[in-house]
């Protein structure tokens, strides 16, 4: 296993959309091993291949464990993944960007989805996600078709940056001004 450079927002191919996978077995297993390290290494809850500059239909989420939520604690892998069913009601979050270190922004997605996709060896699975998964894996979706989150965002005031303490504040309004203007 081995951990991937992250592309960050403005590399081309985070906004090309991703091809589907034809080919199964060990060396999309150990793509996607690296891609779950990559994601837990940068402390994220998941990663999509174009992330890591591959354009193929892949990618991993992970929550971290709450006893309250079966589906946390868990690595996910999902090949070709589609949403076929999605709650009608949406809810606002907050969400954050292996690609965008240190933005965020509250997004609108449907609470819950049924995703198909398939595992590293083409068997088929399907996963109903709800709260935090659901997010996660739409979020993953979207980066799948070259959409970052930011793309769903309306208003300004719904676009942030947190910068480490170290950092000077008189650098995020330029910052906010550069990302915030759509592509």
């Amino acid at each position: 296993m081995a951990i991937r450079q992250i592309l960050y927002a403005g590399d081309p191919r985070l906004r090309q959309k991703a091809k589907p996978v034809k080919q199964f077995g060990p060396a999309l297993k150990a793509l996607a091993d690296d891609m779950l390290e990559t994601m837990h290494a940068a402390n994220g809850l998941g990663l999509a291949a174009p992330q890591i500059g591959v354009l193929q239909r892949l990618f991993v989420a992970h929550l971290p464990k709450d006893e309250k939520d079966p589906q946390s604690g868990k690595d996910f892998v999902l090949v070709n993944p589609q949403i076929v069913q999605a709650s009608p009601e949406s809810v606002e979050g907050v969400e954050g960007c292996l690609s965008m270190p240190s933005w965020y922004g509250r997004v609108a997605r449907p609470e819950w989805v049924v995703v198909k996709a398939m595992n590293v060896y083409g068997k088929p699975i399907r996963i109903k996600a709800h709260g935090m998964l659901a997010r996660v894996f739409q979020h993953e979706m979207d980066h799948l078709n070259g959409v970052l989150f930011v793309d769903h965002i309306r208003r300004p005031e719904d676009l942030w940056q947190e910068l480490p303490e170290e950092e000077s504040k008189e650098s995020a309004p330029e910052a906010a001004t550069a990302v915030a203007q759509p592509a």
